[in-house]
C-alpha cells in the first residue's frame, strides 16, 4: 500500500526543533540549542506554546525526545558533531520538571547521535548518525545510574538505501541515509527511524522483550517519504498511529501521515472454516487406514468358507457322476 503524503498540521515557532513527541492532545518539543537549561515546550494542537517544562540541568546538545506511557520524557543529549565528548547523557524528566541525568559511554569511540528509542521495558536505545556505513544501535549494559557513567554495547546496525525524496540541508544522496530521529508508538508495536527525507517503520515482534527492538530493526521496514523538509530531525507518533514529523527552521510545520503505524503492522492471521454439508447430502464416514486393516480377518474368514463350500460341492458332484 502506498502511504499518503504528509499534511501540514501547524507551524512551529522554534528555530532549532530537534525532538518531538505527542500524547494525542499536546505536542512536546525540544530544541538542540545550548542555552544553559533544558526546556521542553508544551504546545497545543495549534502549535501555540501553552507552558514550558524547565529542568535544572545544563545539556550539551539535545537531539531527540521520547515519552513513556506514564508521561515521563526522555531527552537524548547525544549530539556530538565535533566528536569531542567522552560521555553523552540521557535526561529523564517528569511532567513537573524533576530531572535525573544518566551518563553513558560508547565502547568503540565517539559518535554523533540524534535518535532515541525507549522499549516497552524502559530501556533506551541510541542510534548514531553515520555519514559512512551503517547507523549503529547501542543500549546500556546495565541499569542507568546518576552517579557513574554506564557503558553502552552495540546491539545492531541499520543500513538505509539512498532515495530520491527531495529535502534536507545537504542537497545530495547523503540526506536520505543519515538517521536524524526515532520514535515508538504508545503501545510499542511499531518503531520508526527517520532521515532528513524519509521515515522507516518497523513492526516490533511479540515475545522476547529484551531483544524486540533489535529483531525489529533487522526486518524490512515500510518507507514513508517526508519530502521537502529543509532539515527534518523530529519524528513522533500520536496514540492513534498517526506519524508526525517536523524540521528545524522557525515557521516550518509539524506534518502528519494518518494511519502510518497500521502500514507497518502485519495483518492479523485468518482461518477459513469449510462450509457444512448440505442437509440433503448424506455424510460419508471416511474409513481410516487402520479400520480397513481391521476388516481383513473378516474378509479372509468369509473367503475361506466360500472356498470350502465350493470344494465340498465339487466332491459330491464327482461321486454322483
Amino acid at each position: 500500500m502506498i502511504p499518503p503524503p504528509p499534511v501540514d498540521v501547524c507551524p512551529v515557532a522554534m528555530q532549532e526543533l530537534s525532538g518531538l513527541t505527542s500524547d494525542g492532545n499536546q505536542f512536546f518539543a525540544v530544541s538542540d540549542s545550548d542555552n544553559g537549561t533544558l526546556r521542553i515546550q508544551v504546545m497545543g494542537r495549534d502549535c501555540v506554546v501553552k507552558r514550558t517544562i524547565t529542568a535544572p540541568v545544563d545539556p550539551f546538545d539535545v537531539e531527540d525526545l521520547a515519552m513513556t506511557p506514564d508521561g515521563t520524557l526522555w531527552a537524548s543529549d547525544t549530539g556530538d558533531n565535533g566528536k569531542s565528548r567522552s560521555t553523552v547523557a540521557l535526561h529523564k524528566v517528569s511532567p513537573s520538571g524533576a530531572v535525573e541525568r544518566f551518563r553513558v559511554t560508547y565502547p568503540d569511540g565517539k559518535h554523533d547521535a540524534e535518535a532515541l528509542l525507549i522499549d516497552k521495558s524502559g530501556i533506551p536505545y541510541i542510534v548514531t548518525k553515520e555519514p559512512l556505513g551503517s547507523a549503529l544501535v547501542y543500549r546500556p549494559t546495565g541499569p542507568l545510574q546518576t552517579d557513574i557513567s554506564v557503558p553502552l554495547e552495540q546491539v545492531a546496525r541499520v543500513s538505509l538505501s539512498t532515495t530520491d525524496t527531495p529535502g534536507g540541508p545537504l542537497e545530495g544522496t547523503l540526506d536520505s541515509r543519515l538517521v536524524t530521529g526515532a520514535a515508538a508508538t504508545s503501545d510499542g508495536s511499531v518503531i520508526a527511524l527517520r532521515t532528513y527525507t524519509d521515515a522507516y517503520l518497523y513492526p516490533v515482534p511479540d515475545g522476547d522483550p529484551e531483544n524486540a527492538i533489535v529483531k525489529a530493526l533487522s526486518g524490512d521496514p515500510v518507507r514513508i517519504p517526508l519530502p521537502n523538509e529543509p532539515q527534518g530531525e523530529a519524528i513522533a507518533f500520536d496514540p492513534d498511529g498517526t506519524l508526525l514529523s517536523a524540521s528545524e527552521g522557525a515557521g516550518t510545520p509539524i506534518r502528519a501521515v494518518a494511519g502510518a503505524a497500521a502500514l507497518a503492522r502485519p495483518p492479523a492471521p485468518t482461518t477459513t472454516t469449510p462450509p457444512p454439508p448440505a442437509a440433503d447430502q448424506p455424510q460419508a464416514s471416511p474409513q481410516s487406514p487402520s479400520s480397513s486393516w481391521q476388516n481383513w480377518p473378516l474378509a479372509l474368514t468369509l473367503g475361506g468358507i466360500v472356498l470350502i463350500a465350493a470344494l465340498v460341492i465339487g466332491l459330491r458332484l464327482r461321486r454322483r457322476a
